[in-house]
């Protein structure tokens, strides 16, 4: 049976118009839209509230916090893998697709929790990770059982050693390999990632079937949507060159069909560290593709821009990702669970970050990352947060904010690899920040220095209406209040100055512009706008009759303003 009818047959009964966006009628097209607008919260249950006091976080304790959530004006809640688990990846080595971890909770607080969540108007989406499994997942157990076992063609296997096992690593430096010798069956298992992940065969067509299940039982579930982990290596058509594989791109639109036949708005986010012409791909010429993707080829150079001051590669990087359809979005970021990925820059480039916010060795990860979080990157300087989150809210996209974020967290560089920035969320001065009652966390909260938890925690900043966290959540609402931005054609202008990032955004007759300076110093903007009133959205008296069709204000160091047109001037 050939490829093509394999996945007809897999899709017959989904319906013509979930593949179809473009022709469904205009209101409801902009309904299932929610996630153009969207400010997105990532947290992880193990290290966010434990409601037990047994050391480590749980769904109940994430329950407990919604309504902190709910202040802070975040409307979709992104978990990270919550499913049973080893745990020898954090979670992302899944063992169970289709169940909770009982270190996390239950099924039945699961439910509770997706209640709870509606009635605050908040969404939920989860991570989808398989591209991979555990090696103690009952597929592979059973797979390395013998060749010719129930599950074998699950997996890539080869029975000698490819000469490129070396080549292809997504982790340089911690990794060997990415074909391992199962000594069970004496053949070698592909894996992208550790050698205890190995990675699912999605030319199989039991494979494709299996995950429309695992989508359609937590899309019943009540999930709006998934962050689909490591997208390229999900698409890559195995034996094919680790370096330059060959990719499946039919699987993204035959899964967003999938996913759209089961419920109509729901959303897939990718995770695809692509390079700006590839993102058409993914996207789909016509946004058939997945509908959310991270922009990591922007939030590199924006690190350039943040550890030095040169505007010109961002800027360069926002026009090279603007042209997408009109039911895609880009998701944006600062800082995710992951390091900083800086390895589409150049040699120069990179070395110049690092010089800047990571010069300690252990500060960076997998010869091409950091593995800090943003507010020591900043050496927390107040001004920079600020016009780091004004900025990160003002792009042309949904927003991705991570757990602790809010209040400028520091990082453990005490722990390995990635779990620097996955510390317990500090929610007060209490014993283990008031993230548990037990004597120990089941992993340490920070509690040295400047970024210890007595010294930040989310209590006292809600307590100090001049706080970051008080910031934070401003802007957040202020993001809310301008659906130009999410939804409206975002266009960068000359601001007249080169260390000043200025957008301008129209939509449905109404314009913003957007003003970041990027320097330690004031500089001022002069901009071409029409004859129009501009009114200040953060200062009522920094309002601007651009009567001559200029705008000409003054920005402090790392300064930022907002402005909504208003009427137009005679």
């Amino acid at each position: 049976m050939n490829k093509l009818l394999i996945r007809l047959l897999l899709l017959v009964c989904v319906p013509m118009l979930a593949c179809a966006q473009d022709k469904v009628a205009p209101r409801k097209f902009k309904e299932n839209f929610w996630y153009k607008n969207s400010i997105i919260y990532n947290l992880e249950i193990g290290v966010f509230k434990d409601s037990d006091g047994d050391g480590r976080g749980d769904i109940n304790g994430v329950i407990q916090q919604l309504d902190y959530l709910k202040m802070l004006g975040v409307d979709v809640i992104w978990l990270a893998p919550f499913q049973p688990s080893p745990g020898a990846d954090d979670g992302y080595d899944v063992a169970d697709y289709y169940g909770v971890d009982p270190k996390l909770g239950t099924s039945g607080d699961f439910a509770e929790l997706m209640h709870q969540a509606r009635k605050r108007g908040m969404r939920i989406i989860m991570d989808l990770v398989i591209n991979h499994t555990s090696d103690q997942h009952p597929w592979f157990k059973n797979a390395r059982s013998a060749r010719n076992s129930r599950y074998r063609d699950w997996y890539v296997w080869s029975p000698t050693k490819p000469r490129n096992a070396d080549k292809g690593m997504v982790f340089p430096g911690v990794q060997k390999s990415v074909w391992t010798l199962d000594s069970a069956s004496n053949e070698y298992y592909y894996h992208r990632f550790y050698k205890f992940q190995p990675d699912l065969n999605f030319m199989n067509p039991e494979v494709m079937q299996e995950t429309q299940r695992i989508i359609g039982y937590w899309l019943n579930q009540g999930i709006s949507g998934f962050r689909l982990d490591a997208v390229p290596f999900i698409i890559e058509v195995p034996h094919s060159n680790p370096e330059k594989p060959k990719l499946d791109f039919d699987f993204l639109k035959d899964i967003r069909q999938f996913t759209q036949s089961r419920q109509a708005d729901a959303a897939i986010l990718g995770e695809a560290n692509v390079e700006p012409k590839e993102s058409v791909n993914y996207f789909g010429e016509n946004g058939e593709g997945i509908q959310l993707m991270f922009n990591f080829f922007a939030n590199q150079h924006l690190f350039y821009a943040f550890a030095t001051g040169d505007l010109a590669p961002f800027r360069s990087a926002m026009e090279a990702t603007s042209e997408i359809s009109e039911s895609s979005q880009w998701a944006y970021f600062l800082r995710n669970h992951d390091e900083i990925d800086l390895g589409r820059l150049t040699d120069r480039q990179r070395e110049r970050i690092y010089a800047a916010m990571g010069p300690d060795t252990n500060m960076q990860l997998y010869e091409r990352g950091i593995r800090r979080r943003l507010a020591p990157m900043m050496n927390n300087d107040r001004r920079r947060l600020e016009m780091a989150y004004s900025l990160l809210f003002s792009l042309p996209g949904a927003t991705v904010i991570r757990y602790g974020e809010e209040i400028g967290m520091g990082d453990d560089l005490r722990l390995k690899e990635r779990l620097s920035v996955r510390t317990p969320m500090q929610w007060s001065a209490a014993k283990n920040a008031g993230f548990t009652t037990a004597d120990t966390a089941f992993r340490p909260v920070i509690n040295e220095g400047e970024y210890g938890f007595r010294t930040i925690n989310a209590e006292s900043q809600w307590r100090d209406s001049t706080s970051l966290l008080h910031r934070v959540a401003a802007i957040m609402k202020m993001r809310k209040a301008c659906p130009e931005i999410g939804l409206g054609t975002s266009t960068i202008v000359d601001a007249g100055s080169k260390d000043i990032l200025a957008i301008r955004y129209d939509y449905e007759g109404r314009s913003m512009l957007v003003l970041h300076n990027f320097t330690n110093a004031p500089r001022k903007a002069d901009l071409t706008v029409g004859k129009t009133k501009w009114y200040n959205l953060w200062n009522s008296t920094g309002d601007y009759d651009a009567a001559n069709g200029r705008l000409a204000v003054e920005l402090p160091a790392y300064g930022y303003s907002w402005y909504r047109s208003g009427q137009v001037l005679p």
